[in-house]
């Protein structure tokens, strides 16, 4: 698994071994959280003081996933756009993307 997340540019999840994995490996991670969050977690913040290339995308108090799967998207876009991740030729004209599944 460690080395299959080495190759990729950003690895997007819930909290699973996978997760913490890439944030000890210092990959880009995003992970979904629910709203009533584990207590590793904190509060009110979107990183972690444990993985500096975390990022915490987080259920609002309506607990519906919306929301987090909307600034999923717009995250990978300005995630593309940056030049962070894969070639232009990874994206279609709707700006959707080609994801690995582990």
């Amino acid at each position: 698994t460690a080395a299959l997340v080495d190759n990729l540019d950003l690895v997007i999840s819930v909290d699973t071994s996978t997760a913490h994995l890439a944030g000890a490996l210092g990959k880009p991670i995003w992970i979904l959280n629910r709203f009533d969050t584990c207590w590793r977690w904190l509060l009110d913040r979107e990183d972690s003081p444990w993985y500096p290339s975390l990022r915490l995308i987080r259920q609002n108090d309506d607990r519906r996933w919306g929301s987090v799967l909307e600034r999923v998207r717009a995250g990978l876009l300005d995630f593309a756009a940056s030049g962070r991740g894969p070639e232009s030729d990874e994206m279609d004209v709707a700006g959707d993307m080609r994801l690995a599944h582990l």
